[in-house]
C-alpha cells in the first residue's frame, strides 16, 4: 500500500526572482512551508506579497529560481505529470470557453487528465455545485456565481486530492457563496487538502484550520489558527451606559478607555492578566451603571494587521 504523504504541499526555501541585474525583484525569499494533508489551509497576505507567484509555480505556470516544491510527495521539476495531477486549481479569471456547455467543459478536462469515461463524474460534479439544470446551456449564458461553481467542479474533474482556490468568493453574491463554501467544506470533510487564498478574512477564519501570512515575500506566521488567533491577548468589554458620559472616571484609566459615544463606553484587557469581574468592580466604583455588555476577542484580521503592519490586505 502507498503511504500517503504527510504534507499535501511541502516548500523548501522557495525563491522566486524576476528579471536581472539591478532590475532585479524578489517575489519570494527563501520560504518554507508545509500544508498538512487533509487540512483547509489559508494563505494570506497584503498585496504584493507573493501569493500568486506561488500560486503559479505550483500550477507550473511560472518556473521557481531555486528551492525544492513537493506536490502530494511529488517534485514538481523531476515528477512534473504526478505533481500536476494531484492538484486542481481555481483562478481568480473566469477563464471558461464561452461556447462548451458545463457538460462539454468537464469532460474535455477529464480528458485532459486521462481521465476513462468509465470513471469520469461530470453528473457529479455538476450535481454538486448546483449546474445539473444548466449543463447543455453554453458557458456566456451562465451568471457569475454559477461560472465560479463550474471552476470548481473543473478542477475536481480528475479527482486531485489538493484543491487551491485562489479568491474563488470575488464578485460572488452571499447566498451563492454559502453555498460555494458549503460543497467545498464536504470536499474538504472527505479527505481532499483546501488551499485558499482571499481578502475576505472572515472567510478564512471561520473555514480555516492552518493559516499561513507572508509578507513581502517571506513567511512571517505559519501554525494552527487557534494557536495564532492567541498572539494577540486582549479583550475588548463595551457597556452601554443609562446616563451620558463626558468624562471618564481615573478608577478605569488602567483598561485603556474609549467612549464611543456618550452612552458606550470600550475597556481593553489582557486575558491573561486581568478578569472581567475586575473591571466591573471598577466600574461599580466608579458610580457607572450599564443597561448592557458585550466582549469581542481578537480575530485573524487582527492579527493579520498587527503582524503585516502597513500591508494592504490582500
Amino acid at each position: 500500500m502507498t503511504q500517503l504523504p504527510d504534507g499535501a504541499v511541502d516548500v523548501k526555501n522557495l525563491t522566486k526572482i524576476y528579471g536581472r541585474g539591478d532590475g532585479a525583484r524578489s517575489a519570494l525569499d527563501t520560504i518554507s512551508l508545509t500544508v498538512p494533508r487533509g487540512s483547509f489551509f489559508a494563505l494570506l497576505g497584503p498585496n504584493g506579497a507573493g501569493k500568486s507567484t506561488f500560486i503559479n509555480i505550483l500550477a507550473g505556470l511560472v518556473n521557481k529560481t531555486s528551492g525544492e516544491v513537493r506536490i502530494w510527495g511529488h517534485d514538481i521539476l523531476t515528477e512534473e505529470r504526478l505533481a500536476r495531477s494531484s492538484i486542481g486549481i481555481v483562478p481568480q479569471e473566469l477563464n471558461l470557453d464561452a461556447f462548451f456547455t458545463p457538460r462539454q467543459a468537464l469532460e474535455l478536462q477529464a480528458g485532459f487528465y486521462g481521465v476513462p469515461k468509465s470513471e469520469r463524474r461530470t453528473d457529479e460534479l455538476l450535481n454538486a455545485v448546483g449546474l445539473t439544470d444548466k449543463a447543455d446551456s453554453f458557458s456566456r449564458s451562465l451568471s457569475g456565481g454559477m461560472q465560479r461553481r463550474l471552476l470548481i467542479a473543473k478542477a475536481m474533474a480528475h479527482s486531485p486530492p489538493v484543491l487551491i482556490l485562489d479568491e474563488p468568493t470575488a464578485g460572488v453574491d452571499i447566498q451563492l457563496r454559502q453555498r460555494l463554501w458549503s460543497y467545498v467544506q464536504e470536499l474538504n470533510d472527505s479527505g481532499v487538502t483546501v488551499l485558499l487564498t482571499t481578502h475576505y478574512l472572515e472567510e478564512a477564519q471561520a473555514l480555516c484550520d492552518t493559516v499561513a501570512i507572508i509578507n513581502k515575500g517571506r513567511v512571517i506566521a505559519c501554525e494552527d489558527k487557534s494557536s495564532l488567533l492567541k498572539r494577540l491577548d486582549h479583550k475588548t468589554l463595551t457597556l452601554s451606559l443609562n446616563t451620558a458620559l463626558s468624562d471618564i472616571p481615573p478608577q478605569l484609566a488602567a483598561y485603556a478607555p474609549q467612549l464611543a459615544s456618550p452612552h458606550s463606553l470600550m475597556l481593553h484587557y489582557k486575558t491573561g492578566n486581568v478578569e472581567i469581574a475586575e473591571i466591573l468592580e471598577a466600574v461599580q466604583a466608579a458610580g457607572l451603571h450599564f443597561t448592557d455588555l458585550s466582549t469581542q476577542e481578537a480575530d485573524l484580521e487582527d492579527i493579520f494587521l498587527m503582524l503585516t503592519k502597513d500591508g494592504e490586505i490582500g
